[in-house]
């Protein structure tokens, strides 16, 4: 199992208050599912971070881009695998 971190950056704050209820089902469905490490917003109100568990990349990528934020175009996606310490 590897960690993944997704950084998405905020595109469309009206956007975001738009789809916040489906993007935090989203992330809870996961979370009871063993996919979601750690999230929460930045605090400068430039988005947020996702910390995905996974076996791959590709999975993690897999996951992160069915997110409504991402799906809708309310926040870009960068990902980077994370070396949990």
């Amino acid at each position: 199992m590897a960690f993944f971190a997704a950084m998405l950056y905020m595109k469309d704050e009206e956007l975001n208050a738009t789809y916040r209820p489906d993007h935090l089902a989203f992330l809870e469905g996961l979370d009871k599912e063993g996919k979601i490490f750690a999230r929460g917003p930045f605090l400068d109100g430039t988005g947020g971070m996702v910390i995905y568990q996974s076996d791959s990349y590709e999975e993690a990528l897999k996951l992160a881009e069915k997110d409504p934020y991402i799906v809708h175009g309310v926040r870009s996606l960068k990902l980077h695998e994370w070396g949990k310490m």
